[in-house]
């Protein structure tokens, strides 16, 4: 893969699913006109993120996929020659739905998709009410631009999802995000959060000694009960922070990556050489009782 372009899209959003498809192709061109070679979108990006409710009328977001969003986000693939790693609401049929991200290729290629396996249900984030487990397993694409991951947010806080990815051959991991700070928590537990946010994600890029790139939506929503903190990042398989986006503003960048220093990291810090698989068989547990 070596020396690739990274496009994150950080963005607000609107009630208004049209808009912000049309809005999230420009800001793919405007990424594709800096450079980048593979453009991530945020989670859920064609509406408001919905999850801050269970109300049923949120069912009318969803949509099939391949579908109407993939159609418009192909033709821009093959129009500007980048990746686009797609977050949407996905019917897949009557009374069932998942959180899905769609992968496609340059050259418009519908590559598949792969389903969030990991649904918080937490105040301001029902997503339980909305979304099916994923059922497809983890997923690496093969790209023109290399061979990479995707997990959806909630995700990014479990090691074992991020590790599966890895060793099916993920040059870097992806994770298209929704997530923010309560309007009423004070600046400490706004920063800890945070901190908390980015810190995970960096360790699965040192333990996996692959990049990780996380993006995510900025801005308030409705009734402005959640600030969506942005900051997304990009970080290099030890855990350096290469890019990291305001907590405020909309922002399109392109950030470089050398995937070859997966290399020199994972041998001068072996830790795939010197995992112990023999020893793992209680990872597969819920909890171990002591009895």
């Amino acid at each position: 893969m070596g020396k690739t372009n990274i496009g994150i899209v950080q963005m607000s959003c609107t009630a208004d699913k049209a808009k912000n498809l049309e809005k999230a192709v420009q800001k793919i061109r405007e990424a594709a006109g800096q450079g980048a070679q593979i453009v991530c979108l945020q989670e859920l990006f064609t509406s408001l993120y919905f999850c801050d409710e269970e109300d049923y009328n949120n069912f009318d977001l969803a949509e099939s996929i391949p579908g109407p969003s993939t159609d418009a986000l192909s033709k821009t693939a093959k129009e500007t020659g980048v990746v686009v790693i797609a977050s949407l609401f996905e019917k897949r049929t009557q009374g069932l739905y998942h959180n899905t991200t769609a992968v496609l290729d340059a050259d418009g290629t519908y590559l598949g998709k792969y389903r969030k396996m990991h649904i918080p249900d937490d105040p301001a984030f029902y997503e339980k009410f909305y979304f099916t487990p994923g059922d497809l397993g983890y997923k690496v694409f093969k790209t023109r631009f290399g061979t990479i991951g995707v997990l959806i947010c909630w995700d990014q806080w479990y090691p074992e999802a991020a590790r599966i990815t890895a060793l099916m051959g993920a040059e870097i991991l992806f994770y298209p995000t929704a997530i923010g700070w309560a309007a009423s928590q004070d600046e400490a537990t706004n920063i800890e959060q945070y901190n908390a946010w980015q810190t995970i994600q960096r360790s699965h890029a040192v333990a996996n000694g692959v990049h990780v790139v996380s993006v995510n939506r900025v801005g308030f929503e409705q009734d402005g009960a959640m600030r969506f903190w942005g900051g997304s990042f990009v970080a290099n398989p030890f855990g350096t922070i290469l890019y990291q986006a305001s907590h405020d503003n909309e922002e399109v960048r392109v950030i470089q990556v050398d995937t070859l220093e997966t290399d020199r990291y994972r041998t001068h810090w072996p830790f795939l050489r010197d995992r112990r698989i023999d020893s793992y068989q209680p990872i597969t547990k819920r909890y171990i009782d002591e009895d």
